[in-house]
């Protein structure tokens, strides 16, 4: 087996990275291990590897299964992941929660309301504002079941008190919100989005209150989709209450403003 060496002298830091760089493929993790090299101050000598032969005979060389692979003073870090780790930056476990694909929908969401007011009022000091916020917002939880339905639904099945009596209801939910959101935006068809809105808000308020403040269980929440890592609790209760919210809000704005 070869000796890889870095330079050891008081100059700059170096490492030793071997990617796979082919004509039809480049790894991106070995082009993420590049730049993090660098963005830790490091000279990188960057080697390529060009066919899958060079590849498969690098790693039976040096004992490792993946490509890329870094070397730092003659030792081998490993791939990315390992090359994060050494120098201190976090990796994301598989079945670590987030809550940034929530955070990034109502953050859109919001501006684009915000978006939407300046178009059709030139500003956004709107009440139309705040009311396409949650209707977009809606807008785009929906979408996140969609891109998924199968799986939205098998994971609704673990609280949903209605969906566990009529299953094809975990299907039809995404269809219900997606399509509630999309009469508010256009502020049309209320006695059609007002109900569905009211219906499915209700009947998922009370199921994650039950599931989680009342069995105490802990489950990943199926609000931005079936393959999401969100725990089941506030954000999905927070979803519901604004469709009840706007279910309620949208037939008394109609009745008073006419519009």
């Amino acid at each position: 087996m070869s000796t890889i060496t870095t330079d050891r002298s008081g100059g700059d830091r170096k490492a030793v990275l071997y990617r796979m760089v082919m004509e039809k493929h480049v790894c991106p993790y070995g082009l993420k291990s590049k730049d993090l090299l660098e963005r830790q101050g490091f000279e990188v000598e960057d080697h390529h590897l060009t066919t899958r032969a060079e590849t498969d005979a690098f790693k039976e060389e040096h004992g490792v299964e993946t490509t890329p692979q870094t070397f730092i003073d003659g030792d081998r870090v490993g791939g990315y992941t390992e090359l994060r780790e050494h120098f201190d930056k976090h990796v994301k476990s598989k079945d670590e929660t987030t809550y940034q694909p929530v955070i990034a929908i109502f953050s859109v969401a919001f501006l684009m309301g915000l978006a939407v007011s300046w178009a059709a009022y030139d500003t956004i000091f709107t009440l139309r504002a705040i009311e396409w916020f949650f209707a977009i917002s809606m807008c785009l939880l929906g979408i996140q079941k969609l891109q998924d339905v199968e799986s939205f639904s098998t994971m609704f099945l673990n609280y949903d008190l209605l969906a566990k009596r009529w299953v094809p209801y975990g299907k039809i939910y995404p269809f219900g919100e997606t399509l509630s959101g999309l009469l508010m935006i256009a502020g049309t068809l209320t006695f059609i989005s007002a109900p569905i809105a009211l219906f499915i808000g209700t009947i998922g308020a009370i199921s994650v209150f039950y599931a989680v403040y009342v069995q105490k269980r802990e489950l990943k929440c199926a609000c931005v989709g079936g393959g999401s890592n969100v725990p089941l609790g506030f954000v999905s209760l927070t979803e519901n209450l604004v469709m009840i919210g706007m279910g309620l809000w949208m037939p008394v704005r109609m009745l008073v403003w006419g519009a």
